[in-house]
């Protein structure tokens, strides 16, 4: 069994930072990536940023604003925003690709995190 846990969501004025934390828990073996995705109402999910041995890959609409990292001892990921957009107003949630002590590898979500920018 593997959670997902995100935190650090809430509003946020235009131009103001957050930063967003996914910390995996359970029967962990191998975490292979870890990504953060957005959703807004009526939107498709779309992908932010990803983390996948050692490199990073950002959505152009974020380039420049966002940046993610991991702590790997903790099994946790971080996405900090800057330069925040009303347009950035969204739900977040966490992703990661992990084999567990059975042996296999599954796709994880978290519960995802409200971000609202506005002033």
């Amino acid at each position: 069994q593997v959670q997902l846990v995100e935190s650090g969501g809430g509003l946020v004025q235009p131009g103001g930072s957050l930063r967003l934390s996914c910390a995996a828990s359970g029967s962990i073996r191998v975490i292979w990536d870890m990504n953060w995705y957005r959703q807004g109402p009526g939107k498709e999910r779309e992908l932010v940023a990803t983390s996948s041995s050692g490199r990073t890959n950002y959505a152009d609409f974020v380039k420049g604003r966002f940046t993610i990292s991991r702590d790997n001892a903790k099994n946790t990921v971080y996405l900090q925003m800057s330069s925040l957009k009303p347009d950035d107003t969204d739900v977040y949630y966490c992703n990661a690709l992990i084999q567990t002590t059975s042996g296999y590898s599954d796709r994880y979500w978290g519960q995802g995190t409200q971000v609202t920018v506005s002033s």
